[in-house]
């Protein structure tokens, strides 16, 4: 089960709690309480929503924050591989088309012209990573592989006529084999 699998899993759980908690209210409606008793009552609902809606945010922060999935940007990276890619109208440029599974890998991420998004995708089509690519300014995006295969890098922000053209390759090698360009 991955991520988002779990995440729609515990909104569902929350979202039936919520509709418990309506059922309960409009049960507890049929029964004529005494004034005290409605207060009473009031207050100790309202202890108990404040402490579920907690527990609820933390566990879902917890669930959500722990397996972030970008790496932290700000550390010295402790990459063999530095893969330089400048986007242009429309074109990517890499400065390496072949890197090794393991190892993390830093792309150095920039543009000579206008915005783009700098998106690698997996062998299944997926994405794996993405940043933008920015005139003037290199931001870099740490990533390891972990399986051999062709990766694309497509560009996620309109450019220009020939956006849908800006595909670029690289292989990614088992490190035994792996060779550097």
């Amino acid at each position: 089960m991955n991520m988002q699998d779990e995440v729609w899993i515990i909104t569902l759980i929350g979202v039936g709690l919520v509709a418990l908690a309506f059922v309960w209210v409009i049960v507890q409606s049929a029964r004529p309480p005494g004034p005290q008793q409605v207060h009473e009552k009031a207050h100790a609902l309202r202890r108990w929503w404040f402490l579920a809606l907690v527990v609820l945010g933390i566990g879902i922060a917890c669930a959500t924050l722990r397996p972030f999935p970008i790496a932290d940007q700000q550390t010295n990276a402790q990459s063999a591989q530095i893969v330089d890619a400048i986007g242009r109208q429309w074109s990517w440029q890499l400065s390496r088309t072949r890197v090794d599974a393991g190892i993390p890998v830093e792309f150095d991420v920039s543009s000579g012209d206008v915005n783009h998004g700098f998106a690698i995708y997996g062998p299944d089509n997926r994405i794996l990573a993405q940043t933008q690519a920015m005139p003037g300014f290199t931001n870099r995006l740490l990533y390891t592989f972990t399986q051999p295969g062709k990766y694309r890098v497509l560009c996620l922000e309109y450019c220009g006529l020939a956006h849908h053209n800006m595909v670029a390759e690289f292989e990614v090698v088992a490190a035994a084999t792996g060779v550097q360009p």
